[in-house]
């Protein structure tokens, strides 16, 4: 989001997504946010690409937003399955902020290619944001997908995937970032965590703001180890 005083007592500050991790900031009103996202795995050569786009409703309280991604590998390539997205900003004072997502999967991404579930699915997502000083700022996110009717349903169970991880965002200047990302995921029968350094710029144009990112994470996992770029770019403006 937008730079933003938290107290008076602190800078201003990147208030945006982290890469991997969410914050939680919902939309300032009369405020929409594009983000363009695109990972790439060096050793499996799977390119994850995302576009999502922001809206406050009726105020920063509520928001809603939508996720459309797209994969891309030797095998195959394609649209995967959309998530529509709700948040509620439980609180964002005295420099925290909590705002729980719920999130609604769509089966959009074809399956027989390994695009997608091919069942609807559900996501639930709690991140909290917090300024401890001038010079950093951590977030935290904890939740579970859920896929109802996915492949585990045939043995009696739902397929669910666990998934929780922290960053730390130090703020060598309020427009210039250093991050460091961490998160692991369990569920379908495999485990994997990821490391995740990266950095990130705003650039102010008039109401207009354009945040380019790069990371270089790391992927490990019971079966495979991988490590690959991350970028990520942002425009927030009003309209």
């Amino acid at each position: 989001m937008c730079t933003a005083v938290y107290t008076q007592e602190f800078s201003k500050a990147i208030e945006d997504n982290s890469f991997y991790i969410e914050e939680a900031y919902n939309q300032e009103p009369g405020v929409i946010q594009h983000i363009f996202t695109n990972s790439f795995g060096s050793a499996s050569g799977i390119s994850d690409a995302s576009f999502t786009e922001e809206w406050p409703v009726g105020g920063q309280m509520h928001q809603a937003s939508i996720t459309l991604p797209y994969s891309s590998s030797t095998i195959s390539s394609g649209i995967g399955d959309i998530l529509f997205n709700y948040r509620y900003q439980v609180t964002d004072a005295n420099n925290l902020a909590i705002a729980p997502r719920i999130s609604i999967i769509v089966p959009t991404g074809d399956e027989s290619k390994g695009l997608g579930n091919g069942v609807f699915g559900i996501q639930c997502n709690l991140p909290v944001s917090r300024r401890w000083s001038n010079d950093f700022v951590s977030h935290f996110n904890g939740g579970v997908t859920v896929l109802p009717n996915g492949p585990a349903a045939a043995t009696g169970a739902a397929q669910t995937t666990f998934f929780a991880g922290a960053s730390g965002i130090f703020l060598l200047h309020e427009n210039f970032n250093i991050m460091l990302e961490t998160i692991f995921s369990s569920g379908g029968g495999s485990d994997e965590f990821i490391v995740s350094p990266g950095v990130r710029y705003a650039i102010d144009i008039g109401d207009l703001q354009i945040v380019p990112g790069l990371a270089f994470p790391f992927f490990m996992s019971s079966n495979k180890a991988d490590h690959g770029f991350f970028l990520y770019l942002s425009f927030e403006h009003p309209y």
